[in-house]
């Protein structure tokens, strides 16, 4: 009983973990066309996806000042801009929004570079 306990309890904590290790950044402004676009394909769907549960999204104002944790190759200069961090770190990016068939593509693709995310799928 208490190493089915201690089991869970494990497996929760690995669940948190993952969860605040990795995030999907959206930078985003007030007026982006395809930003609107993205929330009308993507935003609802998102979150009940297998990349919304490794990777849950967090919008970012693009003009807003970045905290100084997250460690990104170049600040985001177009809207929308995603960028995949683990432990704070960019993982990848896609500047633009290329349309449903292309966005659920190109996440997986920077996702499978991720331990987590690879084991979770099954890859």
């Amino acid at each position: 009983m208490k190493s089915m306990l201690l089991a869970a309890i494990l497996f929760f904590i690995a669940n948190v973990t993952l969860a605040q290790g990795i995030k999907l950044l959206m930078f985003e402004q007030d007026g982006c066309y395809w930003c609107e676009i993205w929330d009308h394909e993507i935003a609802a769907i998102y979150p009940k996806t297998l990349e919304g549960d490794v990777a849950p999204l967090q919008r970012i104002d693009i003009h807003s000042k970045l905290s100084t944790d997250i460690i990104l190759k170049s600040s985001p200069q177009f809207t929308p801009t995603f960028i995949v961090v683990s432990n704070n770190k960019e993982v990848g990016r896609i500047e633009g929004y290329p349309g449903e068939d292309f966005f659920w593509g190109l996440i997986d693709k920077i996702l499978l570079q991720i331990p987590e995310y690879s084991q979770k799928k099954g890859v």
